[in-house]
């Protein structure tokens, strides 16, 4: 019971710092956020409104996060991604969708929250956070998104940095992290046994499933084998971290054939 207090008032702070932080991109720079074609439908379920990237979107409805959470991996949860422009129905339509949807009783709304510490335990990057335009496909772990017709063709932006990664070692690669003590934070300092900082995180927060703290973050190559033990550093002391294979939980995705 102690154990799942604790899990709760750490996600619980995870969840204020994904309210009220300075948000991605452009949210804090407009004075107006939009909004997506659910907005009054969000907050008549219940949605607790928080300014993303220059939008207005639920963190969380009535359900606490770790609920939501665990009830996305055991059934079924709608996420609202019109924001990215993801929506395949008119504007006019998503209400009368995502009603219908909802009628489905394995069917619930998950928010920003849920979202954010499902994506990290399924070993996904947050553009922005994880990678960006300065992140190389090699050095961000994400190789398996250039086949072999245009790694051999060389016909892609980039390609005179990236085809020579693949040859060789990049300095740099992106790891999953699996850490004791607190919940490490992005841009926490992750450090070599001896103590020499040589990397950061980029992402990290307690895993509902595992009952661990997860992260992610980038290391030099000779320190990314599953297994190396390292250090990060969280509120200026440090504890022990193990480098980890992604995903930290298995996926099991629903494939449309």
């Amino acid at each position: 019971m102690q154990q799942a207090r604790s899990m709760v008032s750490r996600l619980s702070s995870r969840l204020q710092a994904l309210a009220s932080a300075p948000c991605r991109s452009l949210s804090c720079a407009q004075d107006v956020l939009h909004r997506t074609p659910l907005y009054d439908f969000h907050l008549a379920h219940g949605g607790k409104m928080v300014a993303f990237a220059g939008w207005s979107l639920p963190v969380q409805y009535r359900d606490s996060h770790v609920n939501s959470h665990l009830h996305t991996r055991q059934h079924c949860s709608l996420f609202d991604v019109s924001h990215m422009l993801q929506i395949s129905v008119p504007a006019a339509e998503a209400v009368h969708l995502a009603a219908a949807l909802l009628k489905n009783p394995e069917v619930k709304l998950a928010g920003l929250a849920a979202r954010d510490s499902l994506r990290l335990e399924a070993g996904l990057c947050l553009y922005g956070n994880d990678i960006d335009e300065h992140t190389t496909p090699v050095e961000g772990s994400l190789s398996w998104t250039l086949g072999k017709r245009r790694r051999a063709a060389m016909d892609f932006p980039g390609a005179s940095v990236i085809v020579p990664q693949l040859k060789s070692k990049a300095q740099r690669r992106r790891v999953g992290l699996m850490c004791d003590g607190a919940p490490v934070r992005a841009q926490s300092p992750i450090l070599s046994p001896e103590g020499t900082v040589i990397g950061a995180v980029t992402s990290g927060c307690p895993s509902p499933c595992l009952k661990k703290n997860v992260a992610m973050g980038y290391v030099p190559y000779e320190y990314s084998r599953p297994g190396t033990p390292l250090l990060v550093e969280v509120r200026r002391k440090q504890q022990p971290a193990v480098v980890s294979k992604m995903p930290f939980v298995s996926t099991n995705y629903y494939i449309l054939k």
